[in-house]
């Protein structure tokens, strides 16, 4: 973890990351602060603040006594999110340079076609 970004982000989008791939599915138990600290030689504070951010948004939420969860439809609501924001920094950019080189969709459907590997 270190991309120039604070830590309890790339900690946040780390197990975010493992909610969208599975490896931490809807209603089960995350590993404890102190696991993830120990693990990302972090500070616990700082894995904190990375699980509350989770916590606010409603993909994560804690039983008392017992530890984080993930909640029920995590995966799906940041999968949407993260297509949203691919549609805004990625697809938009390039139908925008599209419309400039004067492509017609289907121009850019061979193109992307013919880029993808099989």
């Amino acid at each position: 973890m270190d991309d120039g970004r604070p830590i309890f982000l790339q900690l946040a989008e780390h197990i975010e990351d493992g909610i969208i791939d599975g490896s931490y599915p809807d209603e089960g138990q995350l590993p404890s602060i102190n696991d993830f600290a120990a693990f990302h030689r972090i500070n616990p504070a700082t894995a904190l603040k990375g699980i509350q951010r989770l916590v606010d948004a409603g993909l994560v939420y804690k039983r008392r006594g017992v530890g984080m969860f993930v909640s029920a439809g995590a995966r799906e609501r940041l999968l949407a999110a993260r297509r949203e924001r691919f549609a805004k920094t990625h697809v938009a950019p390039l139908l925008a340079e599209a419309r400039t080189l004067g492509l017609s969709t289907t121009e850019l459907i061979d193109l992307i076609r013919k880029d993808t590997p099989s």
